[in-house]
């Protein structure tokens, strides 16, 4: 079982961009699908982005395609979600999850992160 540890979280203002990282402990790391959710308070957690082994089968929720980009990079086993333009109704929890592919649904995952804070003030 991997140990996901993400990083970059912070307090930004609208319109600021942020840059999310995910490391992964362990073996095979480029073997897996590597996804972000993110949960709100009161809220459930919900798919952001999702990319497969390699960064030719990638998916975003619509309310961040075209200002989100999820990326990896398998010699540093680590997965990134840059983030420009954001928006206030982007706070949130940020997990990184890995899973087999590139699924939009939490329950394909086997690991998680412990999440990072991103709070976007107005």
């Amino acid at each position: 079982q991997a140990q996901l540890v993400e990083s970059g979280g912070g307090v930004v203002q609208a319109g600021d961009s942020l840059r999310l990282s995910c490391t992964a402990s362990g073996r095979g790391f480029s073997r897996y699908a590597m996804a972000w959710f993110r949960q709100a308070p009161g809220k459930d957690r919900e798919f952001v982005a999702a990319i497969g082994w390699t960064e030719g089968a990638i998916g975003y929720d619509d309310s961040v395609r075209g200002r989100f980009t999820i990326s990896r990079d398998n010699s540093k086993n680590t997965v990134y979600l840059s983030m420009t333009s954001l928006e206030p109704d982007d706070t949130a929890i940020y997990y990184c999850a890995r899973g087999l592919s590139p699924r939009r649904l939490p329950r394909f995952y086997d690991d998680w992160g412990q999440g990072t804070q991103v709070t976007v003030s107005p």
